[in-house]
């Protein structure tokens, strides 16, 4: 960071977060070559405020802007008592990469997740996603499990 650039900060979002969220959330989906309905961009985002949903999102910030955020879903899990944290969505903007704003993001989910007591944390991505790997094989470890997906 040099001496003019705000200090990376995390925090809850909020509802006047929308429209810096939403644009995000549109190159997030360029990234991986995704269009999701509109109305499903509105839901997610009125998910994450209310209270009775389990779905969270954490964002980050440099002073009023924006910079990246970061989806969980906490859930039951078979292979515990405790619930999961899932977390489904990362994306910060390519222009702030490389500073440590992902990891800062993976850490409120932690934090996020140890509040809750959920059993354990994770995430994939796409195998192509070299930069996002060295981040995620620094902070945490690869399970080696291979998604599938059935059409419904």
């Amino acid at each position: 960071m040099n001496s003019n650039q705000e200090p990376t900060l995390t925090r809850a979002i909020e509802e006047n977060d929308y429209d810096q969220w939403r644009q995000l959330w549109l190159d997030y989906q360029v990234f991986y070559e995704v269009k999701l309905p509109a109305e499903v961009t509105r839901t997610t985002f009125l998910r994450f405020l209310d209270p009775d949903e389990p779905v969270f999102s954490s964002v980050a910030t440099q002073g009023d802007r924006l910079i990246g955020f970061v989806n969980s879903v906490v859930h039951r899990s078979t292979w515990s008592t405790a619930d999961s944290c899932y977390l489904e969505d990362l994306y910060v903007s390519p222009n702030i990469r490389g500073g440590g704003t992902g990891k800062l993001l993976i850490e409120s989910v932690q934090a996020l997740a140890q509040q809750r007591q959920c059993a354990r944390l994770y995430w994939h991505t796409h195998g192509t996603n070299k930069r996002a790997q060295k981040l995620y094989d620094w902070v945490a470890q690869n399970s080696g499990f291979i998604e599938y997906r059935m059409t419904l």
